[in-house]
């Protein structure tokens, strides 16, 4: 347990060093926004494309952890829908526990995954976010264009270029065909990404830190409270028992759980201030479930006996 909590702890630090930094004004205010671009478009697919380059996915193992993300997410999104008549919110409000509940930030899910499992792991994980970033996407806009208070109705068109314009995405599309088509390594490039991506996590991270906002939690903490209940609480589980009962091995159920523990993503509040959603509600969401990720991730390990 103790190795699990010093593996796991680095990753929580940064995002604390980025929450500290932001709210001490050591850089101002807008320096993060071009950071923020410069790690996904550039570090991020830096490290991913490798990663994926690289891995044996001859097992069946990623495809096991993509299914069982895919299936939780699934099959929460339906229940919440289902519920929506019993949930006392507006529209807005509704589409941000949606969102909540079923988008996670592969930013922190991607280097814990690497500090408890490693490359292998990492790869494995990143076929799980292509797998799931489509499915997430599309139930997300359907339920804001219906329910936010701008009313936008997306077209077919425009959502397959929003999701094809996705750096995470095509980062791992891109590893993936590399990979199926056996692609040699390049020298000079690869040598290049590798020096990009070293830079992706604990810069992502820092980011993810920064873009922190607690203001909402304590007005909206029922809420809050119920959305990070689902969050990390039901579908962390579920993305086990998914992954388990498609035959995953160790590593694909271990990394199906951390999936499910991941926090809510920082892209959720973009789309909710983009097509009318409660973007204070979302980012109070990202925020707890961001601090309860740190804490319950290390005992969902050690339960499940991945430790």
């Amino acid at each position: 347990m103790t190795g699990l909590i010093a593996g796991v702890l680095p990753v929580f630090l940064m995002i604390a060093l980025g929450y500290g930094l932001r709210k001490s004004g050591f850089l101002p205010d807008e320096a993060w926004r071009p950071i923020e671009k410069l790690s996904i478009n550039i570090f991020y697919p830096s490290f991913l494309i490798p990663a994926i380059w690289h891995a044996d996915l001859a097992g069946g193992g990623a495809t096991v952890a993509g299914a069982a993300a895919v299936g939780a997410t699934l099959i929460v999104a339906a229940a919440t829908f289902a519920a929506k008549p019993l949930i006392p919110l507006d529209g807005p409000a509704y589409t941000s526990v949606f969102q909540g509940v079923i988008r996670w930030n592969s930013f922190v899910f991607v280097p814990v995954i690497q500090s408890v499992y490693g490359s292998e792991g990492t790869a494995m994980a990143a076929v799980a976010i292509a797998f799931i970033i489509p499915v997430t996407n599309i139930a997300c806009v359907a339920v804001l264009a219906k329910w936010g208070s701008l009313k936008r109705e997306p077209s077919a068109l425009g959502l397959t270029k929003s999701m094809i314009a996705n750096p995470i995405l095509l980062a791992c599309l891109i590893g993936l065909a590399l990979n199926l088509l056996r692609v040699p390594l390049i020298p000079g490039l690869s040598d290049a990404m590798d020096l990009l991506g070293a830079a992706a996590l604990p810069l992502g991270l820092i980011v993810a830190g920064a873009g922190l906002s607690f203001a909402e939690v304590k007005r909206s903490r029922t809420t809050i409270a119920a959305v990070t209940l689902v969050k990390l609480g039901v579908m962390p589980p579920l993305m086990w028992f998914i992954a388990w009962a498609l035959g995953g091995d160790s590593l694909a159920q271990g990394i199906a759980l951390i999936c499910g523990a991941a926090p809510g993503s920082a892209a959720s509040y973009i789309l909710a201030r983009q097509m009318g959603g409660d973007a204070p509600l979302i980012a109070g969401v990202i925020a707890l479930t961001t601090v309860g990720s740190a804490v319950v991730i290390p005992i969902l390990l050690m339960l499940f006996h991945f430790t």
